[in-house]
């Protein structure tokens, strides 16, 4: 009965025994896996502090672009203004001649192009968008 209950011990210390070295053999496995998981891990932190810096650079780069465009659009509404107080004063003086002249003056034809007024007032809108979107992205 003895060498029975021994044979038995024996046989549940080899089956035991090939238990251990199959978890050994996975947990090297699943050292190797946490390793390379690690590494992946690092690699796409550093992916992801070079996105943030090229993300940095565009804004800035963006940021400074909308500033000169905001400063250009000033100049366009502030020689648009010169440009229709020009107009203005040769519209004055052309409607004047005639008169002076004893002619009675012709009729102003009719154009469907926008007045200058209509003009001014869109590139002024243009540069509110502009400061708007600037002020949006310094937010």
């Amino acid at each position: 009965m003895v060498a029975i209950l021994l044979l038995f011990t024996i046989l549940y210390c080899v089956r035991l025994n090939g238990q251990l070295t199959r978890l050994k053999a996975d947990e090297s496995a699943m050292k190797a896996t946490i390793g390379e998981l690690i590494a992946a891990t690092e690699k796409a932190e550093r992916a992801i502090a070079g996105l943030k810096a090229t993300v940095r650079e565009a804004d800035e780069s963006l940021g400074a672009r909308l500033r000169e465009a905001e400063k250009f659009s000033e100049d366009i509404v502030k020689t648009t203004e010169a440009g229709a107080e020009v107009l203005d004063r040769l519209t004055q003086i052309a409607g004047a001649r005639p008169w002076l002249l004893g002619v009675a003056p012709a009729p102003e034809p009719q154009s469907n192009a926008p007045s200058p007024k209509a003009i001014m007032q869109a590139a002024q809108a243009v540069a509110d968008r502009a400061r708007a979107r600037v002020k949006g992205l310094a937010a």
